[in-house]
C-alpha cells in the first residue's frame, strides 16, 4: 500500500477493490473504522463515566524543531558554506572567536551598541533553543510597516567585538550559523531583544520583515485612529467553538469602523509581553511595546514551538503566519471586508493567549511557495472560506487575502488533545501514549463526514470524540489508575496498531467516500500548499458546489503529517467566520455596514419581490384608498363591541389584575438559607464577620446600566417595605430616598459608590449588604484593561466591588445575585462553593415551596414541551424565515446574517401587517409563524371588552438594527392606519420607555392610575397593552416581562450566543410562572386553534402522525433531525390563509375567533367553573343554543376523557362540516357576538408561557442531547470570559445538582486574563476565596430580588434578636402568705441595711423564687394556716410547661458568650497579641476536710495573663493561695470578691464573659468545671481561670460544685491570713466574701425610687440596667458588710410590683447570685450530694445557724433562658442499653433485692426527682394538708407543691420556729448526723397515722439508725415498707425506711 496513487479515487471500480484492500490489510490490526465510526464517536450508547483525571494539563514542553529539521519537504537550495578559517571556534553558540553570542548567556552583561544600531537575536538551524544576539544597523532592518528595510546588511558580532560585516553571509559564517540554503537576514534575524525591568536582555518582537505581517498592507488604512489590535473582548472564541482555551480568533476591523474596547479581554498579554496600545496610533514602535511588563505574565507553557523555514520570495505580495498578531486582516483599498488569519500558537494553558502584534508565541511554521488566493473567490463561491490550521505547517497565502478566513482553533484542540495523557502522569503511567496525529485527522473527518447538511462542526463535540477515543484504546491502563470503576466498555482485544501516515489518506478517502462529496479529501505530495492551490482551482470552478468540508492531508514527511480543514459549505463557512467575531467587532461590522449604505442593496432586492411593485407604493395605495375607512369601521366595530357587551350585562374584564406584592414559600427558603450562610461565617473560627457588633443593617443595590432594570429595582425595594423594615426610612418613603439603595452602574455612580464606603467606614456597628445583582454582567477586569484609565465605564463592576475598602472593610458583605453564575465558577473564583446558595429545585426537596396553582416555566420546561408526544411546542423555528436567510445569505456575501436576517424580518412582519390588513396577496412574502404573530397582536384586543392585548417581544440584539427595524415597523403601521391597535416600543437600555398618548390613557384606566404625570417606567406596567417590544441591546440586563407576553421572537439573535450564559440568558427572556388551574396541555395547545379551519385539518393528521410515531426518530439521521413534524411550526402552525384573506371591517368575527371558541381550553369543565359570567353573557345575547352547542361542544360541562394529548385537536373538530362552516365568513350575528365575547386573551397568558421562536442553529442546539443526556448547550463554554482549563474534561452530567455543577466548573474552567478573578490567585492565599462574599444564584424570573430583599429583612431581625435574649419574666409566688406585722424595713431612703434594724427583723422562710412554684412550701409559726389551698392552682400536668419569658434588649452592661467577638475583648477573651493563645498553666492545690475524711485535690488552670491573682511559692512554682484584698481598701478600679461560676454543659451558651457586666474593671472570675469537661471549656474561654472539679464529682451536682468552692475559698482565707498576718495584717481584715454566680446571669438592674418622704404615701420608682460593677462596688461598700452572711438580690420581673421594692432590703432566701461570707459561714456547709433546692437548703442551715441573709429588693438580675446544658444534662436512663422505655419518676425506687430494671443515674438524683413527684407515697396525710406539715430535721427536700414542710435545725443554740403549735402529718430523717437524737424527736407532735421516712446510706445504718433514735416506740414498721433507689450495687444505692405513727 504505497503512495503511488495518492489521492487519485478516481473509478467506481477503482474504489471498490480500494475498499476490500483495505479492509483486508487492515483486518489484521485491528483498525477497522467501524466501532470508530458507528459506536464510539457518533453518541456512544454506553458512556464512559465521566474521569475526574488531572485537574489541570499543564504542559511544560517547549519544542522548538529548528529550520534545518524541516527543511525535508521541499528540495533544499544548494548552498555550499565556506569553509572556516583554520583553528577558529566552530562550535554552536560562539563566534569564530570563541566568544558566547548565547542570549541565555550574555542577557546580563552590558553589550556596547554604537548609535543607530539595535541588538537582535538569530536563530541557528543546529541550535533550536537558542538566540544568538547580534547587533545590526537599524536602517538595514524593517520598520513597522515590514517596509523601508535598505537592501544589504550591517552589523557588529556582540561578542568579540568585531565591526563591519557588510554581507549577512559573511556575518552568518562569523557567528557559525552553519546554514544549509543561501543566507538570508530575513530568515534569520528572527527578534528585536529588549531589556526588562530588571535590565536583563529578553526576546522581543518578532522582526516584521517585508510581508510577513499584516501592518504591511495598513498604510492604506491611515484613516483608522484607533488600536488595529482588535480586542478580542472577553468573549473569546464565541459561537461553535467556544471550548477554545485562548480566543486567538479576533478578525480585524473594517475600514472606518476601527476597533474599539479593551485590548486586554483578550486573553493575553502574550507570554512574555504585556501590550500597550499608546493613544490609539495604529503603529506603535517596537521597544516601548516591549518594555512594558516583562516579568509580571506567567511562565508560558508552550504546546511546541516551530520556527519558520523561510521567508516568502520576493515576486510574493504573501505573508506568513507566524505574524505576530492574533487578528491579521488583509485591507485591501475597498476594505470593508476582512481576511481572518489567526495566529496559531493558542495553547490549552490559560496564562497564554493572544493580541496584538508582536505577539504570537508559537507560529505553526509556513513551508514552500505561498498560495495565492484567488481574486474573486467570495464573488464564486458565495461565501468566505474558513481554513483551520491542523498539524504541523501552514504555507503562506497571498492575493486576495480579504476573501478567506483562516483560525487556529483546530491546532489548539489538536494540541490539547495531545495532552490528554498528562492527567495520567501523576499516578506513574508513563506508559500511557497521547493519541496520534493520524488518529486525530481520521476522527475529525469521521465527525464530518457525519454532520447534517443544515449543521455546523462544534470544537466541543470533537474534544469529547478525541477524548473517548483515547480512552477506550488506553482502557486497560487507565482502570489500574481509576478509583472509580469504568463503565462497561469492551476491552480493546491485544495492542491497537497505530495508523500510519501512509495509510491516513486511504482511510480518510474511505471514510468520505460515503458521505456524498460533503467531505472532499485532497492529498498533497510535497507540501500543503499543493492542496490549497488545488481546492481553490476546484472552488473557481465550481466542482466543490456540494462540498462543505475540504480535508487537506499532506503525509510524504516521515516524522509527521500537514493538514488542514477548509469549510467550503456555504452555510457552515457564514457561521464559523461570523462566530469568531467578538460582540464589539459584531456591532461594528454592522454599524459599518448601515452607515456605508451596503443594506441599499438588500432594500432594492426585496422591492423587486412584490409583483404589484415596491412595497411602500403599495402601502401609499392602500393608504389613499382606505383612508378614514378602516379607522372609523374599526374604531366604530370596536366601540359598539363594548357597549353591546356592556348593554348585555356582562361585566367588564376580569382577566386583569396586577399581581400583589408577597413573598413566596421558595422566596422564604432561600432568605433563610442566605441568612444561614451569614451566620456561618459568623460562626466559623476566622473571625470574618462580627454579628454580635452590629446593631442594624444597611444595603446598596447594584444593577447593569438599564433604566428599565432600575425602575423595577425601586419599584421591588419600595413595595417590599423593606426600607422601613429595617428601620432606615421613617414611615413615608418617597421614591427619592428608595434611589438612594439602588446604583445603577453607569458613569455616575463612582460618587454614589464612594459615598455608601464613606457610610460603612463611619459606622462601624452597621452591618452593609452590598448586592450585586446580575452578576454575570461586565466581568472586566479594572487591571488588566488597557482602555480601562479612558473609558471608565469599563471594568466598573471590579473598581467598586473588588476594590481594597470593600475587600477589607469587616462590615460589608458581598452578595453576587445571577441566573447564570458559570463565569463566577471558575478556579480563581472569589466566593468560596460554602459561601454558594442554589436556588431550590422545584422537584424533590423543594418541591412544597412551590405552590400547585403556579408553575415556573424556565429552560427546562421549554425544552420538554418540544419533545413528541406534547402538544405544540413552545420552543419552535421557521424555516421558510430561515431558508429565505440562507438563499439571501448566497447572494449577499459580503452582507452580515444579523444585517439580512433583520431585514428579512422586518419585511415578513410588514407583509403579515399587511395581510391582516386586508391586503391578502401579501401572504405569501412572509412566513406562516410570522402571520401567526401579527394576526393574534392585531386581534387579541377586540376579543376583550376592554382590549386588552398581548404583547410580541422582538429580540435584535443591535441597536442600530432595532432603530432600523422600529422606523420601518412604525412606517408600516401608520400606513396601515394600525397605530391605535397595537403599540410599537423600541427598548433599549439607556431610555426609558416611551409610548403614544391613546395606550397611556388606556393603561391609566386599566390600572386605576389618577397621576397625570404617570408614565410606565418598567415593562411589568405594560401588561396587557397590544404591543411589538423591540427589545436591543447584546444582552439583556435582567428586566422583566409582563404576563401578557405571548409571543417571543428570538429569530435574531447573534450566532455568538452559543456560549451558555449568552444563550441561557436569552431564553431566559420567556421564563415565566404559569398559573395551571387548566391543565398545561390544553393550555399549551390552543396555539393550535388560534388559526383557521383550513389548517385544523393539517395540524390533525400531523399530530395522529406524531403520537403513532412516538419518538422513533434516530437522532443520527440527518433527515429526521428535528423531534417531531410540529417544531417547524410551518408545517403545523397557526395562522391562517382564509382569515386573513378576509379584511377585518368586514367580520370582526373572523374565523379564527370561531375557532377559539372551539378550542379545548374553552371547553373543559375547569373552565365552566372558571367562568359563569361568561355562558351567562353567552346566553344573554341571544344566540340560539344550537349555535353554541355546533361550535363549541365542550361548552357543555361534561368532561371530554378523550381529550388526550395526541388527539385533542381532532376532538374539538368533531366534523369537517362544522371545519366547513367555520371557515365561511358568514355567521349569524348572534353568533360572532358569542365568540366574541369568548375569551380575553390576558386569561390564557396567565396560563400558559409565551411561545419562542429559535434561529435554527440555536434550536438544534438547545434540543438536541449529548452523552450526557443534557441539552447540547450545557455542554457549551459557560461564559465568553472564561475558558476551559483542559480538554480532558468529563461532560456535564444530567443527574448533577447545582452544587456539583458549580464544582464541575470550578475544577473546569479557568478566567481568561480579561475577567476580574484573573489575579486572584496570585494575591498570595492559598484559598484566594474573599470571606464575606456570597453567591446566590437561580433560574431567571423566579423572584430572586425578593429573596434577597427578605433576606435583608430577616438578617435585620436576626441581629435585634442577636442583640436580645429571653429572660425569665415570671411574678414572685407565695406574696399572699406574708403577714404585715413588724417584718418591714421602713428606713425606705437607706442605700445599705442598718444592722441593729435588720437584726430585729424576722426571717422569711417562704420560698418566693418563681423557679421553686413546684417547691414544698416551708411552714413558719408566723403562716396563717387560711390558706389551705396552697398548690392547687397548677395542675400536675403544668409543671413542664415552659416557663414565662421576656425578649430584653442587650444592654451594654450584658454578659455574654462564646458568640460574642468585639474589639473591647479580644485581650479579655485571650485574643492578644502579648499572650499565646491557650497559653496557660495546670496547678494542682489540695486541702484538707474532715467531713469527707480524705484530702481534697482540685486542679486550677491559670492563664498567664491571670497569674497575678495567685501567690505562688518561690523557688518552685507551686501554687500557695488566691490573693485576697483588704477589707479597709477602698479602690473603685477593681471589684474585691472573687466570683465563682459553676457551669456544666454550656462551655458554648454559659454567659462568662463579663468584661462589658464589669464595665471594663479588673476582676477575678473563675470557672468551676468538671474534669471531663475541661478540655471543651479550656477551648471556648482560654483567658479563664477553670477550677477543676476532682474526678469523684464527674456525676455530682450542682450541691457539689457548691461546697467545694465554699471550702476552697475558706481555706483560701486561712492561707492568706496566715501570708498577709507575716505583713502585718490583722486576719479579720481580710476580705471573707466571694460571689456564687449562675451561668446564666444576663443583665442587673437598679431601682431608682423616689419618695416623697419617709411615711409619705406618694411613691414612685424606675428600672434602670446598670453594671455589675456598680452592684457589687455598692455591696462592698455596705457598712458593717462583714456580720451578713449571706447577701443577695430579687430576680428581675416586669410584674414587680412597688410593694416589692418600696422596702429597700428583706431578710429572706437569696439565690442564683449570692455574695457569701465564707468566714462567717465556716461551719454551715452546702450539702455535696444535692442536685435540686441545695440553694434553699443553704439558706435555711445559714439562718439557723443565727447568721443574716440579706436582700437588696432595689437590685435585680435577669436570668437568660439556657436551653442547653444545666441541670437539664442529667438524663435518667436504663442501665440495659437496648430498653427503649421511657422511666417515669414512679421507678426511681424498687424494693431491695427485687428484679427491678436499674437505671444510670446517681442515687440521690433518683431519691430527689422521686420525692418531688411521688412523696404523697409516703406522706399519704400531708397532701394539702397545710396546717399539718411534714417535720424535716436538717434538710430541706422538696416534697412536691402539694406537701408543705418544717424545717428544723437539730444543732444546739440553733434558731429553730416554735413547734409546739404544730401537729406534724409526717417525719423525714435524711441522712441524719449524731446531733439527732431520741430525746430531740420525743419533743414534736403527730398526727395519729402520721408517716416516717428514714432515709440512709446502707441498710445496715438504716437499722441502727432505728435503734438509736428508739423509734419503735411510736412507729410502726413493716418488712415490705423498705426500699431503694433504683440503682445497682456498684452504684452504691440509697435505702428508705417507712412506718406510722402508732
Amino acid at each position: 500500500m504505497g503512495n503511488s496513487y495518492a489521492g487519485q479515487l478516481k473509478t467506481t471500480r477503482f474504489e471498490e477493490v480500494l475498499h476490500n484492500s483495505i479492509e483486508a490489510s487492515l483486518r489484521s490490526n485491528s483498525l477497522v473504522p467501524r466501532p470508530i465510526f458507528s459506536q464510539l464517536y457518533l453518541e456512544a450508547e454506553q458512556q464512559l463515566s465521566a474521569l475526574e483525571g488531572g485537574s489541570r494539563v499543564d504542559n511544560e514542553e517547549e519544542e522548538e524543531e529548528g529550520d534545518g529539521g524541516l527543511e525535508q519537504n521541499c528540495p533544499p537550495n544548494p548552498y555550499q558554506m565556506h569553509p572556516p578559517p583554520e583553528g577558529c571556534c566552530t562550535t554552536d553558540g560562539f563566534c569564530q572567536a570563541g566568544k558566547d553570542l548565547r542570549l541565555v548567556s550574555i542577557s546580563s552583561e552590558p553589550i556596547d551598541i554604537p548609535a543607530g544600531f539595535l541588538l537582535v537575536g538569530a536563530k541557528s538551524p543546529s541550535l533550536p533553543d537558542h538566540l544568538l544576539v547580534c547587533a545590526v544597523d537599524k536602517r538595514f532592518l524593517p520598520d513597522d510597516n515590514g517596509h523601508n528595510a535598505l537592501l544589504g546588511f550591517s552589523g557588529n558580532c556582540v561578542g568579540c567585538g568585531k565591526k563591519g560585516f557588510c554581507y549577512f553571509t559573511e556575518f552568518s559564517n562569523h557567528i557559525n550559523l552553519k546554514l544549509t540554503t543561501q543566507p538570508k537576514k530575513q530568515k534569520h534575524l528572527k527578534y528585536y531583544l529588549v531589556r526588562n525591568a530588571q535590565g536583563a536582555l529578553t526576546k522581543g518582537p518578532l522582526i516584521c520583515w517585508k510581508g510577513s505581517e499584516f501592518r504591511s498592507r495598513q498604510a492604506s488604512m491611515g484613516a483608522c485612529s484607533s488600536s488595529l489590535f482588535p480586542p478580542l473582548d472577553s468573549s473569546g472564541p464565541p459561537a461553535p467553538f467556544p471550548g477554545e482555551p485562548g480566543p486567538g480568533t479576533a478578525p480585524s476591523a473594517p475600514l472606518g469602523a476601527p476597533q474599539a474596547g479593551p485590548a486586554s479581554e483578550h486573553p493575553a498579554l502574550t507570554a512574555a509581553l504585556g501590550l500597550a496600545v499608546f493613544n490609539g496610533k495604529d503603529s506603535p514602535k517596537h521597544q516601548p511595546l516591549v518594555k512594558n511588563r516583562l516579568s509580571a505574565v506567567p511562565r508560558p507553557s508552550a504546546l511546541g514551538i516551530l520556527s519558520n523555514s523561510g521567508p516568502p520570495k520576493k515576486r510574493h505580495k504573501g505573508w506568513s503566519p507566524e505574524s505576530p498578531s492574533a487578528s491579521d486582516g488583509g485591507y485591501p483599498q475597498g476594505g470593508g471586508h476582512r481576511a481572518k488569519y489567526e495566529s496559531a500558537g493558542v495553547t490549552c494553558m490559560p496564562q497564554v493567549c493572544l493580541v496584538g502584534p508582536a505577539s504570537v508565541t508559537f507560529p505553526v511554521v509556513a513551508s514552500g511557495e505561498p498560495v495565492s488566493v484567488p481574486d474573486n473567490l467570495l464573488k464564486i463561491c458565495k461565501a468566505k472560506p474558513v481554513i483551520f490550521k491542523g498539524h504541523g505547517n501552514f504555507p503562506y497565502l497571498c492575493g486576495n487575502l480579504n476573501d478567506v478566513v483562516v483560525s487556529p482553533l483546530l491546532y489548539t484542540c489538536y494540541q490539547n488533545s495531545q495532552s490528554i495523557s498528562r492527567a495520567y502522569e501523576q499516578y506513574g503511567a508513563s506508559t500511557i501514549q497521547p493519541i496520534s496525529e493520524e488518529m486525530q485527522l481520521l476522527l475529525t473527518v469521521y465527525y464530518l463526514v457525519q454532520l447534517a447538511a443544515d449543521q455546523v462542526p462544534l470544537m466541543e463535540d470533537l474534544e469529547q470524540i478525541f477524548l473517548r477515543s483515547w480512552r477506550e484504546s488506553h482502557l486497560t491502563e487507565i482502570r489500574q489508575y481509576q478509583q472509580a470503576p469504568p463503565q462497561p466498555f469492551p476491552p480493546v482485544p491485544g495492542a491497537v496498531a497505530p495508523v500510519t501516515s501512509a495509510q491516513l489518506p486511504w482511510l480518510a478517502g474511505l471514510a468520505a467516500s460515503s458521505c456524498n462529496d460533503s467531505v472532499h479529501i485532497i492529498e498533497c505530495t510535497y507540501s500543503l500548499a499543493e492542496g490549497l492551490s488545488e481546492m481553490f482551482r476546484l472552488l473557481i470552478e465550481g466542482k466543490l458546489a456540494k462540498t462543505n468540508y475540504v480535508v487537506i492531508i499532506c503525509a510524504c514527511r516521515s516524522a509527521a503529517i500537514d493538514s488542514c480543514i477548509a469549510v467550503t459549505g456555504k452555510y457552515q463557512a457564514r457561521i464559523l467566520s461570523e462566530s469568531l467575531l467578538t460582540p464589539a467587532e459584531y456591532q461594528k461590522e454592522v454599524n459599518y455596514e448601515l452607515v456605508t449604505g451596503k443594506v441599499d442593496s438588500l432594500g432594492a432586492f426585496f422591492s423587486t419581490l412584490c409583483p404589484e411593485g415596491d412595497i411602500d407604493i403599495l402601502l401609499d395605495k392602500f393608504h389613499q384608498e382606505n383612508q378614514g375607512l378602516v379607522s372609523s369601521s374599526l374604531t366604530a366595530s370596536s366601540v359598539t363591541k363594548s357597549a353591546s357587551l356592556d348593554v348585555s350585562g356582562a361585566p367588564a374584564c376580569t382577566s386583569y389584575h396586577l399581581e400583589p406584592h408577597r413573598i413566596r414559600p421558595f422566596q422564604l427558603a432561600v432568605a433563610q438559607k442566605l441568612l444561614s450562610h451569614v451566620c456561618s461565617i459568623a460562626d466559623s473560627s476566622t473571625q470574618n464577620l462580627d454579628l454580635g457588633s452590629f446593631e442594624k443593617v444597611d444595603f446598596l443595590i447594584c444593577i447593569p446600566p438599564s433604566e428599565v432594570t432600575y425602575q423595577q429595582t425601586l419599584f421591588h425595594v419600595w413595595h417590599s417595605g423593606v426600607l422601613l423594615e429595617l428601620g432606615l426610612e421613617k414611615e413615608h418613603v418617597t421614591r427619592q430616598r428608595v434611589e438612594q439603595y439602588v446604583l445603577k452602574l453607569d458613569a455616575e455612580a463612582q460618587t454614589k459608590f464612594k459615598s455608601f464606603l464613606q457610610n460603612s467606614f463611619q459606622n462601624p456597628h452597621t452591618l452593609f449588604v452590598l448586592i450585586h445583582d446580575h452578576a454575570h454582567w461586565d466581568l472586566v477586569s479594572a487591571v488588566h484593561n488597557l482602555y480601562s484609565q479612558s473609558d471608565p465605564s469599563v471594568g466598573l463592576v471590579d473598581r467598586l466591588l473588588n476594590c481594597k475598602e470593600v475587600k477589607e472593610a469587616p462590615n460589608i458583605v458581598t452578595l453576587h445575585v445571577t441566573s447564570f453564575p458559570y463565569a463566577l465558577q471558575t478556579q480563581h473564583t472569589l466566593v468560596s462553593p460554602y459561601n454558594e446558595i442554589h436556588w431550590p429545585a422545584s422537584y424533590s426537596d423543594g418541591v412544597d415551596l412551590y405552590p400547585e396553582n403556579k408553575k415556573y416555566f424556565g429552560l427546562s420546561e421549554f425544552i420538554e414541551s418540544t419533545l413528541s408526544g406534547h402538544s405544540l411546542p413552545l420552543l419552535r423555528y421557521d424555516s421558510s424565515f430561515e431558508a429565505m436567510v440562507t438563499a439571501l445569505g448566497k447572494r449577499f456575501p459580503r452582507l452580515h446574517s444579523a444585517v439580512i436576517r433583520t431585514f428579512v424580518l422586518v419585511q415578513h412582519y410588514a407583509a403579515a401587517m399587511m395581510a391582516v390588513s386586508g391586503l391578502s396577496q401579501m401572504k405569501n412574502y412572509t412566513s406562516v409563524e410570522t402571520l401567526e404573530i401579527t394576526q393574534n397582536l392585531i386581534n387579541s384586543p377586540k376579543q376583550c371588552p376592554c382590549g386588552h392585548g398581548l404583547m410580541v417581544l422582538l429580540r435584535v440584539p443591535c441597536s442600530p438594527l432595532a432603530a432600523v427595524a422600529y422606523e420601518r415597523l412604525a412606517h408600516v403601521r401608520a400606513r396601515l392606519a394600525l397605530e391605535e391597535h397595537f403599540e410599537i416600543i423600541l427598548g433599549n437600555p439607556a431610555s426609558g420607555i416611551t409610548i403614544g398618548k391613546h395606550f397611556l390613557k388606556q393603561l391609566k384606566v386599566w390600572q386605576n392610575i389618577e397621576d397625570a404625570e404617570w408614565r410606565p417606567q418598567t415593562y411589568l406596567e405594560l401588561e396587557g397593552l397590544p404591543c411589538i417590544l423591540i427589545f436591543s441591546g447584546m444582552d439583556p440586563h435582567g428586566e422583566s416581562l409582563p404576563r401578557s407576553l405571548r409571543y417571543c421572537d428570538l429569530r435574531l439573535i447573534n450566532s455568538s450566543c452559543l456560549v451558555r450564559t449568552a444563550l441561557e440568558q436569552e431564553l431566559g427572556l420567556a421564563a415565566y410562572f404559569v398559573s395551571s388551574e387548566a391543565p398545561l396541555e390544553k393550555g399549551a395547545r390552543t396555539e393550535a386553534l388560534e388559526s383557521d379551519a383550513e389548517k385544523l385539518s393539517s395540524t390533525d393528521n400531523e399530530d395522529e402522525e406524531l403520537v403513532t410515531e412516538g419518538s422513533t426518530s434516530e437522532k443520527r439521521s440527518p433527515v429526521k433531525r428535528e423531534r417531531s413534524c410540529s417544531h417547524d411550526s410551518a408545517s403545523s402552525s397557526l395562522s391562517s390563509k382564509a382569515s386573513s384573506s378576509a379584511p377585518c371591517g368586514e367580520s370582526s368575527a373572523g374565523p379564527s375567533q370561531v375557532e377559539r371558541a372551539r378550542s379545548p381550553p374553552s371547553c373543559g369543565p375547569s373552565e365552566e367553573a372558571r367562568a359563569p359570567g361568561e355562558r351567562q353573557r353567552l346566553r344573554a345575547a341571544g344566540g340560539p343554543p344550537s349555535v353554541i352547542s355546533r361550535h363549541s361542544p365542550g361548552l357543555t360541562p361534561q368532561p371530554d376523557p378523550s381529550l388526550k394529548s395526541g388527539q385533542h385537536v381532532q376532538v374539538s373538530a368533531p366534523s369537517a362540516s362544522s371545519s366547513g362552516s367555520a371557515s365561511s365568513p358568514a355567521l349569524p350575528a348572534a353568533g360572532a357576538l358569542v365568540l366574541q365575547a369568548s375569551q380575553c386573551s390576558m386569561t390564557k397568558a396567565c396560563r400558559q408561557p409565551p411561545v419562542v421562536f429559535l434561529p435554527k442553529l440555536v434550536y438544534d442546539m438547545v434540543t438536541s442531547t449529548d452523552g450526557s443526556g443534557l441539552p447540547k448547550a450545557a455542554s457549551l463554554l459557560p461564559s465568553h470570559s472564561v475558558m476551559w482549563a483542559s480538554s480532558f474534561r468529563p461532560l456535564l452530567s444530567k443527574t448533577m445538582t447545582s452544587t456539583e455543577q458549580s464544582l464541575y466548573y470550578r475544577q473546569w474552567t479557568v478566567p481568561r486574563p480579561g475577567h476580574m478573578d484573573y489575579g486572584n490567585r496570585a494575591e498570595g492565599r492559598v484559598d484566594g476565596f474573599h470571606p464575606r462574599r456570597l453567591l446566590l444564584s437561580g433560574p431567571p424570573q423566579i423572584g430572586k430580588t425578593g429573596a434577597y430583599l427578605q433576606f435583608l429583612s430577616i438578617l435585620s431581625r436576626m441581629l435585634i434578636r442577636l442583640t436580645e435574649v429571653d429572660v425569665y419574666d415570671e411574678e414572685e409566688i407565695n406574696i399572699n402568705l406574708r403577714e404585715d406585722s413588724d417584718w418591714h424595713y421602713l428606713q425606705l431612703s437607706d442605700p445599705w441595711p442598718d444592722l441593729e434594724l435588720f437584726k430585729k427583723l424576722p426571717f422569711d422562710y417562704i420560698i418566693h423564687d418563681p423557679k421553686y412554684e413546684d417547691a414544698s412550701l416551708i411552714c413558719s409559726h408566723h403562716q396563717s394556716v387560711k390558706s389551705e389551698d396552697r398548690g392547687t392552682h397548677r395542675k400536675p400536668e403544668d409543671l413542664y410547661v415552659r416557663r414565662q419569658t421576656a425578649r430584653m434588649r442587650l444592654s451594654k452592661f450584658a454578659a455574654y458568650n462564646t458568640y460574642h467577638h468585639c474589639e473591647q475583648c479580644h485581650q479579655y477573651m485571650g485574643f492578644h497579641p502579648r499572650y499565646q493563645l491557650y497559653e496557660s498553666t495546670l496547678h494542682a492545690f489540695a486541702f484538707s476536710y474532715s467531713m469527707l475524711g480524705e484530702e481534697i485535690q482540685l486542679h486550677f488552670i491559670i492563664p498567664k495573663s491571670k497569674e497575678h491573682h495567685f501567690v505562688f511559692s518561690q523557688p518552685g512554682g507551686q501554687l500557695e493561695s488566691m490573693r485576697l484584698p483588704l477589707v479597709t481598701d477602698k479602690s473603685h478600679e477593681y471589684i474585691k470578691s472573687p466570683t465563682f461560676t459553676p457551669t456544666t454543659g454550656r462551655h458554648e451558651h454559659g454567659l462568662f464573659n463579663l468584661y462589658h457586666a464589669m464595665d471594663g474593671a479588673s476582676h477575678l472570675h473563675v470557672l468551676v468545671v468538671k474534669e471531663y469537661e475541661m478540655a471543651i471549656y479550656k477551648k471556648y474561654w482560654p483567658n479563664h481561670i477553670m477550677l477543676v472539679l476532682p474526678s469523684i464529682f464527674n456525676s455530682a451536682g450542682v450541691g457539689a460544685a457548691h461546697f467545694l468552692i465554699k471550702e476552697l475559698s475558706y481555706h483560701n482565707l486561712e492561707l492568706e491570713r496566715n501570708r498577709q498576718e507575716e505583713l502585718g495584717i490583722k486576719p479579720q481584715d481580710i476580705w471573707p466574701f466571694i460571689v456564687i454566680s449562675d451561668d446564666s446571669c444576663v443583665m442587673w438592674n437598679v431601682v431608682d425610687v423616689d419618695s416623697g418622704g419617709e411615711r409619705s404615701r406618694e411613691f414612685s420608682w424606675s428600672e434602670r440596667n446598670v453594671s455589675l460593677k456598680h452592684i457589687m462596688q455598692h455591696i462592698e461598700a455596705s457598712p458593717n458588710i462583714t456580720h451578713y452572711a449571706l447577701i443577695g438580690m430579687r430576680k428581675w420581673s416586669s410584674k414587680t410590683g412597688s410593694h416589692e421594692v418600696r422596702e429597700p432590703f428583706s431578710r429572706c432566701h437569696v439565690h442564683d447570685f449570692i455574695v457569701l461570707n465564707v468566714d462567717l459561714t465556716q461551719n454551715v456547709q452546702y450539702n455535696q450530694n444535692r442536685f435540686m433546692c441545695d440553694d434553699v437548703d443553704f439558706n435555711l442551715r445559714v439562718h439557723s445557724a443565727g447568721l443574716l441573709l440579706c436582700r437588696f429588693n432595689r437590685f435585680s438580675v435577669m436570668k437568660k433562658q439556657i436551653s442547653v446544658g444545666g441541670h437539664r444534662s442529667f438524663h435518667i436512663t436504663s442501665k440495659v442499653s437496648d430498653s427503649p422505655m421511657a422511666v417515669v419518676p414512679a421507678q426511681y425506687i424498687c424494693a431491695p433485692d427485687s428484679k427491678h430494671t436499674f437505671l444510670a443515674a446517681p442515687a440521690q438524683l433518683l431519691l430527689e426527682k422521686f420525692l418531688q413527684h411521688h412523696s404523697h407515697r409516703f406522706f399519704p396525710l400531708s397532701l394539702k394538708n397545710l396546717g399539718h406539715p411534714v417535720l424535716s430535721v436538717d434538710c430541706y427536700l422538696n416534697l412536691g407543691s402539694q406537701i408543705s414542710v418544717c424545717y428544723v435545725s437539730s444543732r444546739p443554740h440553733s434558731l429553730n420556729i416554735s413547734c409546739s403549735d404544730f401537729v406534724f402529718s409526717g417525719l423525714l430523717l435524711y441522712l441524719c448526723d449524731s446531733f439527732v437524737g431520741a430525746s430531740f424527736l420525743k419533743k414534736f407532735h403527730f398526727l395519729k397515722g402520721a408517716t416516717l421516712c428514714v432515709i440512709c446510706q446502707d441498710r445496715n445504718s438504716l437499722r441502727q439508725t432505728v435503734v438509736r433514735l428508739e423509734l419503735e416506740d411510736e412507729w410502726q414498721f413493716r418488712l415490705r415498707d423498705e426500699f431503694q433507689t433504683a440503682n445497682a450495687k456498684e452504684d452504691r444505692p440509697l435505702f428508705f425506711l417507712t412506718g406510722r405513727h402508732i
